[in-house]
């Protein structure tokens, strides 16, 4: 039986691509929020100021907390989440005039959009 290997293998080839750049990134960025936060915060507030590797702890801190950095397959979640609300979506769209603002009317009464 043939197994087809060449997608496996570029995905490799791009992991060894893509991992040192995500690392020059993660590190330059790293000193982008050091340079920004001592140049900013100390003359605005009490805090002092950071070293480098306190900067990159603050940066995966916030990474944890507020869950920023989002990439393509996060995108794809959302894609799936707006297909599952396709049917609705066409049923709307068949309804006709006055089945619309009948429809509309009952939401706005009842989510006490009242006009």
């Amino acid at each position: 039986m043939y197994m087809n290997t060449t997608n496996k293998s570029n995905f490799q080839k791009r992991k060894l691509f893509f991992f040192p750049l995500f690392l020059i990134a993660f590190f330059s960025l790293s000193a982008v929020v050091m340079l920004l936060w001592n140049w900013i915060i100390p003359s605005v507030t009490t805090f002092g100021a950071l070293t480098y590797w306190k900067a990159m702890g603050l940066l995966v801190l916030s990474k944890i907390l507020f869950g920023g950095f989002q990439f393509k397959r996060h995108q794809h979640k959302m894609h799936q989440h707006f297909e599952q609300h396709a049917p609705f979506k066409d049923k709307f769209l068949e309804m006709t005039d006055e089945e619309k603002q009948q429809f509309k009317d009952q939401f706005n009464n009842r989510c006490c959009f009242k006009s």
